[in-house]
């Protein structure tokens, strides 16, 4: 006699380990970036100002190039899903809210770094990824339209800090309140 496995019997209780090594180092890279954006923008100008905004580039091409990784690694490995137990137990704005901040991230993981590149061609500072190769420009020269894209670089960036508090929060919660495992799903160890 064969039995056929249930869809809850063969899926994946956590994510796996390239999927982890995608997050924390995604999610520690963005911490970082944003640290020395905020930084840096409060500097005089001066050539360690022009320093660090040659690494702030050459870091958001590279969170550009992990975030295109992640999502294509998600796209082709389903992720765990809640345990049942925890999905009956979460309200429906809780999920929502789940699902919606996932999105959203992954979102701006894109649009800022992009945001960025944009500016940095409309300002005419192209970007020299590692000081050895100048990627393309994105957009054209323009002064007037690197002081419309400007700003967004900023309130993306601000938006997508505030949802990796909102994420971090969530996820300190599930583990120290609700003491319900979601956590381990994603720990390494």
């Amino acid at each position: 006699m064969t039995t056929s496995a249930t869809p809850t019997a063969t899926a994946p209780r956590r994510y796996t380990r390239t999927a982890m090594l995608l997050h924390w180092v995604l999610g520690f890279a963005l911490i970082g970036l944003f640290g020395m954006g905020i930084y840096m923008t409060g500097l005089p100008f001066s050539p360690q100002r022009l320093k660090l905004y040659n690494w702030h580039k050459w870091a958001g091409v590279t969170i550009l190039v992990l975030s295109a990784l992640r999502l294509l690694w998600r796209a082709t490995h389903r992720p765990p899903a809640l345990p049942p137990a925890m999905a009956d137990a979460m309200p429906g704005w809780q999920k929502l809210a789940h699902h919606g901040t996932h999105g959203l991230l992954y979102t701006l993981f894109f649009a800022v770094p992009l945001i960025g590149w944009a500016y940095s061609s409309a300002a005419g500072f192209p970007i020299v990824f590692l000081g050895l190769w100048q990627l393309p420009d994105f957009v054209p020269v323009s002064k007037e339209l690197a002081e419309a894209i400007k700003p967004w670089h900023q309130i993306t960036a601000f938006a997508m800090a505030g949802l990796v508090l909102l994420h971090v929060a969530a996820a300190l919660k599930h583990h120290l309140i609700d003491r319900d495992g979601l956590l381990a799903r994603m720990r390494p160890w």
